[in-house]
């Protein structure tokens, strides 16, 4: 059973408008941040990815297009070929971890950026009751450009008694 997202607002923060953009040059990095609701608090995580991949706002190659209604491609990947299957489950712990080391593999962030993230993405996952992530999938799955991005981890927090589910997108392109 798919359960039915609706969109409920996004944010992206982009690396390049803070202090130190220089360290930074030699890739374009961001965050995608988009959030929904749902109905059914009790809905397995299952149903709710299957819904999450089932939304519009989920057509997007994360290449400058934007969100494509009739889109083909998800991030690195072939839309068709993402099912909730296609996710892992992991803790809050190891989603953070992940999340840090991407963020800052160059070096430590500004105070200004590190203030987005955490608005953005860390405290959602505080308070998650489950995390996935897309891992399920590899380059053979890849769409014909998909080499785009340096970098794409992508997670999906569940926070039931929010009713709130939050699609996280880092990647360098």
């Amino acid at each position: 059973m798919t359960e039915t997202l609706t969109h409920e607002s996004s944010a992206f923060v982009n690396f390049r408008h803070f202090a130190f953009a220089e360290r930074y040059a030699h890739a374009f990095r961001w965050l995608d941040v988009r959030r929904f609701r749902f109905s059914d608090p009790s809905a397995p995580d299952r149903d709710l990815l299957a819904g999450l991949v089932a939304h519009e706002q989920f057509r997007d190659d994360y290449a400058g297009g934007g969100v494509d209604p009739g889109g083909t491609r998800h991030g690195e990947y072939w839309l068709r070929l993402l099912t909730p299957e296609a996710y892992e489950s992991i803790g809050r712990e190891r989603a953070a971890r992940l999340l840090a080391t991407w963020a800052e593999q160059y070096g430590p962030l500004p105070g200004p950026l590190a203030e987005a993230l955490r608005r953005e993405a860390h405290d959602p996952l505080a308070t998650a009751d489950s995390v996935h992530h897309l891992n399920g999938l590899g380059e053979d799955e890849y769409y014909d450009w998909a080499s785009v991005h340096g970098e794409f981890h992508e997670l999906v927090l569940v926070d039931r008694a929010a009713r709130r589910l939050t699609l996280l997108v880092a990647a360098d392109d």
